[in-house]
């Protein structure tokens, strides 16, 4: 099956069909009854397909409907955020999201219910079938669960005849759940065979026009109307010429090419890979994106299936369907091993790459606020007689400041903040709200060793933040303190990440080198920085102090060797004056690996110590606040912007 028109077509694939939420029980090894807590996912195979087809590189997009509530939001902003085209992905006025409810029993007890009575995705009709939009692609996949009504199967033939005068191949992934075509009870959505010539019947009329039909031994099964595997797959060839994958599970997967099948040794068997299986649910949509990247980059079959089954063990090894999705980098890394590891999700530079590389960030220069402060805005408060609530008060003045600056600004950075639970509550929830970037402190101010707040339960207390705050930690640690406290000190970070990592939350590490003790040089962060990284602390970002040219190219070294993966750096400001930041900035701005800054002092203390004296008002205060926020942003931006044309020093990260 030879890719087609690669040089016309805007898209690559558009996946018609089930874009839904799962809910997947956080209690593995137990009856779903018993479960007491889920993770929220993007679900429904053509959503899992999309997203899958995403990380590997590959220009997919969605059609479908969604609810018009907030699940229905999240499935549209989560294909958005794994690179798939949403422009076609509808709102349905009147029908609620999809939503099911899986739990990991054992790998062969994988209880689900669909929750898809007149569901969102279910309303598809004809109408929402733009020809333009199909023939932009030079791919349509069409799932067997839209054929099961009339109105959403007079969409699905609707969008084959568009396909069929376009050019664009049509692939089939037959998808078949019988309690979805009412043949089951609601509980037991994990059935995946039951015979109906009704249905088999449906799925024929459809065949003919397509060019790739996929499905497991059951669903060739259905399709082909005959339990015998060969005589389905007969069946099949009795009315299309269309390549069939035959889905095998453990033991790989068949493609027979055009032309007859006598048996199932007919076909190009690519086996399968030894992997330990943990939930077999989206291994099918994981194959089905390996196998048609292989197809859309012209590989031979053999290549394309072994691509799909590769896809298929990565995401049978984790939790979840889409999120466990692998990306090309990933994907690459697996195959690389010799042999491949059996427990991808337990093998520490397989799971970096997967939590790191399977993540679009936002590329844009991070401009981050940072007014986190607890003890200084008490020692103010104090000072003046004020009351700490009055702190809070001062902290939603600044968020107004930041979403005023927001509010002006272009879209060539990204504005971020930071902003602490103690006092900042409100004005974090304002930021969070706005879409903006926002962080939290997660230490005991100033506390070295390392405490964290609160001290115990720190995961715990994480996870009840919202899942897009990101974790700020300051580490006061400079590589050559005492061994009994540099112990405490890493034994403390270690942990932490551990718990950040199992949360899949993101951190962004403050690392300051005390000079109290020890002397501090261009060398001395960079070898921090290496310890950590020795230790398996790979943190999202780095927040850190402005360096010489010589440690800047030291870090960069240090990221570069270690974890070429990271976002970035963003350079802190310790209250230093508006000339001595714009230095340091401007010699960070010469190096990649520096995406902006995360100052808080330099741009805020003035207005609050005049603010908690009463010498302005709110107004006034937010203004100045506003101004060094906005001033900082184009002190960054201009230093960035003179040294376009100049030599850089860049971070190599790997193509996703």
């Amino acid at each position: 099956m030879s890719s087609k028109n690669r040089s016309d077509k805007k898209l690559d694939v558009v996946c018609l069909g089930r874009a839904a939420v799962d809910l997947y029980g956080q209690q593995v090894g137990g009856r779903l009854e018993d479960m007491q807590s889920f993770s929220k996912y993007l679900g429904g195979s053509s959503g899992n397909l999309a997203a899958g087809l995403a990380r590997l590189g590959v220009k997919s997009a969605m059609l479908t409907r969604v609810g018009d509530e907030q699940m229905g939001r999240f499935v549209r902003e989560q294909l958005s955020r794994e690179g798939v085209d949403v422009s076609h992905v509808g709102t349905d006025p009147d029908r609620l999201t999809g939503l099911v409810l899986l739990g990991i029993g054992s790998a062969d007890n994988i209880p689900h219910i669909f929750f898809r009575e007149r569901c969102a995705d279910m309303g598809l009709c004809k109408d929402d079938v733009d020809e333009e939009f199909i023939a932009s692609a030079r791919m349509l996949a069409i799932t067997g669960t839209h054929l099961s009504t009339e109105t959403t199967r007079d969409a699905v033939v609707t969008a084959i005849a568009a396909a069929r005068r376009s050019a664009t191949r049509v692939v089939l992934d037959i998808d078949y759940r019988p309690v979805l075509w009412g043949l089951t009870s609601p509980g037991e959505g994990a059935s995946r065979f039951a015979e109906s010539g009704d249905i088999t019947s449906v799925l024929q009329r459809v065949l003919p026009d397509c060019d790739l039909v996929v499905g497991t031994e059951e669903e060739i099964a259905i399709a082909g109307g005959n339990t015998d595997t060969t005589r389905a797959l007969q069946a099949i060839r009795g009315l299309t010429d269309a390549v069939i994958v035959l889905k095998r599970g453990a033991s790989g997967c068949s493609i027979f090419e055009a032309g007859r099948i006598g048996s199932v040794e007919d076909g190009i068997t690519v086996s399968g890979a030894d992997i330990e299986v943990f939930n077999t649910v989206g291994a099918g949509d994981a194959f089905l994106s390996g196998f048609l990247y292989g197809v859309l980059n012209d590989l031979p079959p053999a290549e394309s299936g072994a691509l799909g089954n590769a896809c298929g063990a990565l995401v049978v090894s984790r939790h979840g369907c889409t999120p466990a999705m692998p990306s090309r980098v990933e994907l690459d890394a697996w195959l690389s091993r010799t042999p491949p590891p059996r427990q991808p999700r337990n093998d520490a530079e397989l799971a970096h790459l997967h939590r790191t590389t399977t993540w679009r960030d936002d590329p844009r220069p991070l401009c981050v606020l940072a007014f986190d402060h607890r003890s200084q805005f008490e020692q103010i408060a104090a000072n003046n007689g004020r009351t700490f609530e009055s702190i809070g008060e001062f902290k939603e003045l600044i968020a107004e400041a930041v979403l005023d600056v927001v509010a002006e600004g272009d879209a060539s950075v990204r504005y971020g903040a930071i902003v602490d639970h103690r006092y900042g509550t409100g004005a974090l929830a304002r930021l969070s709200d706005a879409g903006i970037w926002t962080g939290s402190p997660i230490e005991v101010p100033g506390s070295r060793p390392l405490v964290f707040e609160p001290q115990f339960a720190t995961g715990l207390h994480l996870a009840s933040w919202p899942s897009q705050q990101i974790v700020k930690c300051l580490f006061f640690y400079h590589p050559d303190e005492d061994a009994v406290l540099r112990h405490e000190q890493e034994l403390a970070v270690r942990s932490l990440y551990a718990e950040i990592v199992a949360l899949e939350r993101r951190l962004i590490l403050e690392v300051i080198c005390p000079d109290r003790d020890h002397p501090v040089t261009d060398e001395t962060l960079p070898r921090a920085l290496r310890r950590l990284y020795n230790l398996g602390v790979r943190p999202d970002w780095w927040k850190l102090e402005a360096q010489t040219s010589a440690g800047w190219k030291a870090i960069t070294k240090v990221i570069r060797d270690c974890d070429p993966q990271c976002k970035g750096v963003v350079i802190l400001g310790l209250g230093a004056d508006e000339e001595t930041l714009s230095n340091g900035l401007t010699v960070a701005a010469g190096y990649d690996i520096c995406r902006g800054f995360a100052v808080g002092r330099s741009i805020f203390a003035d207005a609050a110590e005049q603010w908690f004296a009463g010498k302005i008002d709110s107004a006034a205060a937010r203004t100045a606040v506003k101004e060094r926020y906005r001033r900082m942003i184009d002190i960054w931006c201009n230093a960035s912007n003179d040294r376009l044309d100049g030599p850089r020093n860049r971070l190599t990260v790997p193509e996703r």
